[in-house]
């Protein structure tokens, strides 16, 4: 006869309490390991990048954010590596831009420092007054967090010495969103998306090149420096500058794309979005919804009225200055390049970005009739946020 074996109450619930501190040892063990399965170390701050390229509607896009009570946002940072550090392409400099970010999602300006002046004011800091974050306490008396700032009155009323209102600003929120349009690839992200005091989410914003290469014409001076950083500082005849920068963007799109879609390393799974602007001109609010649930932020009544009559406007957009954001017609912006643009230049455009238009859904155009016909329509349809027809594999991305 098997003997019995007794078990106290005592001994039962310290055998249930050794058993969750194992597993909470495990857990912290394994999070060191793989932190992407984890909920990060930062006291719930989410951090967010915005990432995108020149006139691809970021400046837009970045104020829908910007403009949200639980959002800190910063418009480019990563400018003043650009600008500090010339004579450099953009291979050599994303090393630092990556540095840069990681230090200000953790709202730690000091690192600004390295890119400024010896006596710095926050407006230093790049489009500084498109910040909310910067125009409201604690940063600036002028606009109660619950309210929409006017990059004006802050540019007037809120510049201070030194950057601790920004960084006191930061810290104060529960989102960070940086927009940058100076990556051209995920993996000098990686330390961020493995960092367990940064919980990263990308989103990452793309347009139709024949519809940028439009807008940036008509501001062509504004990006003079940022093509020869593009370019590598390469000798590149001038009349094939936008061309083959545009084609460099077109290859980054289809590298982070894949990279993030077909080939993600575990710890970027659930990170990423791609978001096209023309799905954002045409249904604002859902894909603007969509992309606060993807970061977990929440619509709000007013939120809905300022993106309502900011999408509705009668403006066609501004050829003065490349980051006005104003009223204007979304939709109507987004196809005006088909009848901006000489049918060379277009077809010139789906040549050098012929792999990224496939892959990411915008039909090409045969001829000059074809580009004007308005009702034809060049945006191929797609599930939320996953094309049905990518290809399992893409063997040449660079043939973008």
């Amino acid at each position: 006869m098997m003997p019995r074996c007794r078990v106290n109450l005592s001994t039962m619930i310290f055998l249930v309490i050794l058993q969750g501190a194992a597993v909470v040892l495990f857990c912290g063990w394994y999070v060191q390991l793989s932190p992407c399965g984890s909920p990060p170390s930062n006291g719930g701050k989410v951090h967010v990048l915005l990432l995108s390229s020149w006139r691809s509607g970021s400046s837009f896009v970045g104020q829908v954010f910007s403009q949200h009570p639980s959002v800190f946002y910063l418009m480019e940072p990563a400018w003043h590596v650009w600008t500090k550090l010339q004579k450099h392409g953009a291979r050599a400099l994303r090393m630092a831009v990556r540095d840069l970010l990681r230090s200000v999602f953790q709202c730690d300006m000091s690192v600004m420092e390295a890119y400024m002046p010896e006596q710095i004011n926050m407006s230093f800091l790049f489009m500084w007054s498109h910040s909310r974050a910067l125009c409201s306490p604690p940063a600036c008396p002028l606009t109660p967090r619950n309210q929409f700032s006017n990059q004006t009155q802050c540019f007037k009323a809120c510049d201070a010495q030194g950057l601790q209102g920004a960084k006191d600003a930061c810290g104060s929120y529960s989102h960070v969103v940086l927009k940058e349009v100076r990556f051209f690839e995920l993996e000098s992200l990686y330390p961020l998306l493995q960092d367990p005091n940064i919980d990263l989410r990308i989103i990452h914003l793309v347009r139709d090149p024949r519809a940028v290469v439009r807008s940036k014409e008509a501001s062509a001076n504004a990006f003079v420096y940022d093509n020869s950083v593009v370019l590598e500082q390469r000798n590149v005849p001038a009349a094939e500058v936008q061309y083959q920068a545009m084609q460099e963007i077109c290859r980054s799109h289809v590298r982070i794309h894949e990279r993030a879609i077909l080939k993600a390393p575990p710890f970027l799974k659930g990170r990423y979005k791609m978001v096209r602007y023309e799905d954002v001109a045409r249904n604002p609010l859902d894909e603007i919804n969509a992309m606060y649930e993807f970061v977990g932020l929440e619509m709000t009544e007013q939120l809905q009225e300022w993106i309502f009559k900011v999408t509705h406007g009668k403006g066609k957009g501004s050829k003065k200055d490349a980051f006005e954001i104003s009223s204007r017609n979304a939709a109507d912006v987004s196809q005006a390049w088909r009848t901006a643009l000489p049918h060379s230049k277009v077809k010139r455009i789906q040549e050098v970005c012929k792999g990224a238009m496939s892959l990411l859904g915008y039909r090409t155009v045969n001829s000059e009739k074809e580009q004007k016909r308005l009702d034809i329509d060049l945006l191929v349809p797609r599930e939320p946020y996953q094309f049905s027809w990518l290809p399992a594999k893409t063997e040449h991305p660079d043939n973008a």
